[in-house]
């Protein structure tokens, strides 16, 4: 009986105190609902976007045709002795890389034995002379001899023709007379006709003592040239590339001992698309090439500015369009000559000449292109469009792009002149943003040539995502 008293009261007392936490729980929470206060209203602003843009301006560019090759000399000439002998003399700066005045001796090879033989041939061209004297002179006295011989015979002739008439028609004088006379006349005759005949061998005779001094004369000039290549000159102002000669040594004919270059014209073989050959590069007039030749055309000779790849900033030169050198059918491709000349290549304050075997880059300048407008290259998505700034918003623009040069795009279609084209880098960019620009610094689209604009996209703002 106690037990169960103890029992309903622990019951009780329980069932209390979970009665007084409810209570207490609710009187809490309506004393917080009846505390709290409304959220603050919040207006939202729109985001906007720093930009750059330039007003669009139509304009003619010149097409720049952009190729690369090698500067290599015009002239490389090898030097090979047609004299063959001991090597007697060369020059003290005859080494790789040294440039030999035009006309100074590289080398001389021992002459004694020319020298014997321009002698030996000179007394041989003289004993000819002689002889041809000799005939010419006894040729012009035979003549006379033999005009005084003609008279002797027609005298010998009248004697003996008057003896025989009186002797036969009027008995006058004696046989033995008419025989002597006729003897007489016999002996004038042989002799003339002896001499006649020898006169008329003359003009042979002396021809062939003519063809004699020639013969001499030929070999006398071949001794004297062989004697003056025995000393070999620079041909111009040669710069050695290779030396294989030596004093002392025997050269001859052969293999060469010398390579000598010319480096007052230096040359770039330029290859290029056949696609930019064909829009862009300006031809003479149809009609100015070799008749009957099925070739390319003269080639205008604009001027191209040489840029070295090594340094494109600090070295660049001036050269000259010159000709076509020929068209790969395998690459397609139509290979331009450019040359440049010693003093253009000596022309750079920046500090080196050009010089054989720099690699450059070769920019050509062609045809124009008539009312386009010039923007930053990456301005241009892949897809060819633009992006233009009207009432503050961003818009995309579908455009034709004529041409990519460098870093600028040339557009034919889709932008209207004074529209605002936005040129600084975006990613993807959501239609009708809101951008914000510098309304002073707004320039031409044209000025970005002489890059009063700056590096577009390059202005330290990172790349924007919208």
């Amino acid at each position: 009986m106690s037990s169960h008293r103890k029992t309903s009261s622990h019951i009780v007392i329980t069932l209390v105190l979970v009665a007084a936490v409810l209570l207490g729980a609710i009187v809490i929470a309506a004393l917080l609902i009846g505390s709290r206060k409304p959220p603050a209203q919040v207006v939202a602003q729109e985001s906007s976007v720093n930009v750059k843009v330039v007003r669009a301006s139509l304009e003619d560019v010149p097409i720049l045709i952009v190729g690369y090759g090698e500067a290599r000399p015009v002239e490389v000439v090898p030097v090979t002795p047609q004299a063959p002998g001991n090597v007697v003399e060369i020059h003290e700066r005859l080494f790789v890389g040294e440039t030999i005045p035009e006309g100074e001796i590289l080398f001389r090879v021992d002459p004694r034995d020319y020298e014997a033989a321009v002698s030996q041939a000179s007394a041989q061209a003289d004993q000819a002379r002689s002889v041809l004297a000799r005939l010419r002179t006894q040729y012009a006295a035979d003549r006379e001899r033999l005009g005084t011989l003609v008279r002797s015979r027609e005298l010998a002739r009248n004697e003996f023709d008057r003896l025989r008439q009186l002797f036969e028609e009027e008995a006058v004088g004696a046989l033995a007379n008419v025989e002597r006379a006729e003897m007489a006349y016999n002996q004038a005759r042989d002799g003339h006709d002896l001499l006649l005949q020898s006169v008329e061998l003359y003009p042979s005779r002396i021809n062939e003592a003519e063809q004699g001094l020639k013969a001499a004369e030929a070999g006398l000039a071949l001794a004297e040239i062989t004697l003056e290549r025995t000393v070999v000159r620079a041909p111009f102002n040669a710069r050695v590339k290779e030396k294989r000669v030596e004093a002392g040594q025997y050269v001859g004919p052969g293999a060469p001992v010398l390579v000598l270059a010319n480096d007052s014209i230096l040359e770039f073989a330029v290859p290029l698309d056949s696609r930019d050959a064909r829009s862009g590069l300006l031809f003479a007039a149809s009609g100015t090439g070799p008749a009957g030749s099925a070739w390319f055309p003269p080639v205008e000779p604009v001027p191209c500015r040489v840029v070295w790849t090594e340094d494109a900033i600090g070295h660049g030169w001036t050269g000259t369009l010159d000709r076509v050198m020929n068209f790969d059918e395998r690459t397609r491709t139509v290979t331009l000559a450019v040359r440049v000349s010693a003093e253009a290549a000596r022309n750079n304050a920046a500090g080196l000449p050009l010089v054989e075997g720099m690699f450059c880059r070769i920019e050509i300048p062609g045809h124009m292109l008539e009312q386009v407008i010039r923007l930053p290259r990456e301005s241009v998505t892949f897809d060819s469009r633009v992006y233009v700034a009207e009432d503050g918003r961003l818009h995309p623009r579908g455009v034709a792009v004529a041409r990519t040069q460098h870093d600028q795009a040339f557009i034919e279609g889709g932008l209207a002149p004074d529209e605002l084209v936005i040129i600084t880098r975006l990613v993807d960019p959501l239609p009708g943003t809101k951008v914000v620009y510098d309304d002073s610094a707004i320039i031409p689209s044209s000025a970005l040539a002489t890059g009063q604009s700056g590096d577009a996209g390059q202005d330290g703002a990172p790349e924007r995502d919208l």
